[in-house]
């Protein structure tokens, strides 16, 4: 059955990377948490999607460039006064739920991967006891390269809507295979049977992102994908029940 994960904590319903909505999460039954992750100056990995702070945040400026405790004085909008959480703190959220992490690796504000990050992740995660529940994700192929030599734990492409056009569904393959990724994840509304089937039967895991409304999460589900990141989980869930009833009835 398809995976549900909850995107940056369901930003549409609890804010984009909050703190309740992580916490909301780990409460729910659905499979997966996709987070993204950032350094600070000083040495900490931060959970938050941009990695500057002005996007989501009542603060401004790069996170690579800040300390933990600057980082801190930002409050999340829509967040109920919360403040961005460290990977850490976030293991520890989930150290007693049955949902897994899908852990994005994100670059700096210049768009290049952050030196010398990806070891101190999977550091981190094995640390706290969720390596081994960490699936990752990236649109660089050098990070997914990164995360090849550093840990067997599965990683997936996420093709933006741009490279599957300028490269097509056989030039993804091509390089998902090049590179060793088992799986990709493209944009719920460049997905259709056809890209499924053809990323199939090149033996690779087709999924996709970024699917929100009522449609494109019945969308995802007609299509089997092997996961999808949504915004609204909770509507999520009760899209795939429904569904499953139907299977069962069908």
């Amino acid at each position: 059955m398809t995976r549900i994960a909850s995107h940056r904590g369901g930003t549409l319903e609890y804010g984009d990377s909050t703190p309740r909505g992580f916490a909301a999460t780990a409460a729910m039954p659905l499979d997966e948490v996709e987070f993204d992750v950032h350094p600070t100056v000083d040495g900490a990995i931060v959970v938050h999607h941009d990695p500057t702070l002005e996007g989501t945040t009542d603060r401004s400026g790069a996170i690579a460039g800040l300390t933990l405790a600057e980082v801190k004085a930002a409050t999340i909008h829509y967040s109920a006064g919360g403040h961005p959480l460290t990977l850490a703190e976030l293991c520890d959220l989930y150290a007693g739920s049955s949902v897994d992490f899908r852990c994005e690796i994100k670059p700096g504000a210049d768009g290049r991967a952050y030196a010398d990050f990806v070891p101190k992740v999977i550091d981190l995660l094995a640390r706290y006891g969720m390596l081994a529940r960490t699936t990752f994700s990236s649109f660089l192929l050098a990070s997914l390269d990164e995360l090849a030599a550093a840990t067997d734990r599965p990683r997936l492409w996420l093709v933006s809507p741009a490279v599957l056009k300028q490269v097509g569904v056989e030039g993804v393959i091509e390089l998902c295979l090049a590179h060793g990724v088992p799986e990709i994840g493209v944009h719920i509304d460049t997905a259709d049977a056809d890209t499924a089937a053809t990323v199939r039967a090149a033996g690779l895991d087709f999924g996709c992102w970024a699917a929100h409304t009522p449609a494109q999460i019945d969308k995802a589900l007609a299509l089997g994908v092997k996961v999808f990141t949504t915004d609204r989980p909770t509507l999520a869930i009760a899209l795939r029940d429904a569904f499953r009833e139907k299977e069962v009835g069908a």
